[in-house]
């Protein structure tokens, strides 16, 4: 009899030390997941986890999974969200992610000189975002690429934008040049916009940025024909070319009509526009025209300004806008 119930007990120690084993081998051993996946977790319990990931073919058995989880409970909670895991993760490693919180990152780019129309319409398309769009103000956000997790909302990266816009313009202003014909940072904003619609060629802006600073210096109008587009078309993209009876329009962004600055700013700038009309280049060019190649051609009186306009109709160009001529 104690024989018997010798070997009944050596045999349940073999037991338990093979399911060990088993138990051992089916946590750290390579999982079923043939290729990576990205997981959306549930918030619940272990139960629902499982279940999610088994669905994705992340695990074998939800059962082995949860013991898993509850021998190592000491560890830490298993967190919810959208995770990824790469092809035949472990399920050690399953659990490792799961309880560090390594979400997903998705990405949102705003690109500089979008209006804020634009702007709204890229986070509603967002699908991973969550919430209703806020209220955007014109210029308020900084064109960047602003990282995030599945579900934040969009009212969150509105106000993490408008921060870094806020931040992006403190600094510029902060080392502004000596001198400048703006009073505030917001006028810094509204030049930058502007300066940020009148040329995509980087190496410009601060150029470009000198020839309205020197046109503001003087008294004269800008004549800047994205503040026109602006005014005419309300925000949203003008496709078409500007007529002359949008340049004779009566509407506050009309720089055509109206001296100085208009009331607000015509998109978003990006960080080097708004170093460009803080710090411009130096400069006696009054004048610029589009030079056929991406760029412009700058001038310094208005007989230089209208030879290029001459030389960009000869290369067969649609006829440009009317000089900017200097208004007494």
């Amino acid at each position: 009899m104690l024989r018997a119930l010798g070997l009944l007990g050596a045999l349940l120690v073999m037991l338990a030390v093979g399911a060990g084993f088993w138990g051992w081998d089916a946590y750290s051993r390579p999982g079923p997941l043939s290729s990576p996946a990205t997981v959306v977790i549930p918030r619940g319990g272990t139960e629902a986890i499982a279940a999610a990931l088994r669905e994705k073919g992340v695990i074998g058995d939800p059962r082995i999974f949860a013991a898993a989880a509850w021998i190592t409970r000491d560890q830490g909670p298993l967190r919810a969200g959208e995770f990824a895991f790469d092809a035949a993760v472990p399920m050690e490693e399953v659990l490792r992610i799961l309880r560090e919180g390594r979400m997903v990152q998705h990405r949102l780019t705003i690109p500089e000189g979008l209006t804020a129309r634009q702007i709204a319409a890229i986070l509603e398309r967002a699908d991973t975002l969550a919430g209703e769009v806020p209220a955007i103000q014109e210029g308020a956000l900084l064109p960047e690429t602003y990282t995030f997790t599945r579900g934040d909302t969009r009212a969150s990266i509105v106000r993490r934008a408008t921060a870094a816009m806020d931040q992006a313009l403190a600094e510029a202003w902060a080392s502004r040049a000596p001198d400048l014909p703006l009073a505030t940072p917001r006028e810094a904003l509204i030049l930058a916009s502007i300066v940020e619609e009148e040329t995509g060629v980087a190496s410009e802006r601060p150029l470009v940025a000198g020839v309205f600073v020197n046109r503001l210096r003087r008294g004269m109008m800008l004549q800047s024909d994205p503040t026109v587009a602006y005014g005419v078309s309300q925000g949203v993209p003008l496709d078409r070319a500007l007529t002359r009876a949008d340049l004779d329009s009566s509407h506050p962004y009309n720089t055509y009509r109206i001296r100085g600055l208009p009331p607000g700013p015509i998109s978003s700038p990006g960080r080097d526009a708004l170093r460009a009309v803080t710090r411009p280049e130096a400069t006696d060019y009054l004048y610029f025209v589009a030079d056929g190649s991406g760029g412009h051609a700058f001038a310094r009186t208005l007989d230089d300004h209208n030879r290029n306009v001459a030389r960009w109709r000869e290369m067969g160009r649609p006829t440009p806008p009317p000089p900017r001529r200097a208004a007494p």
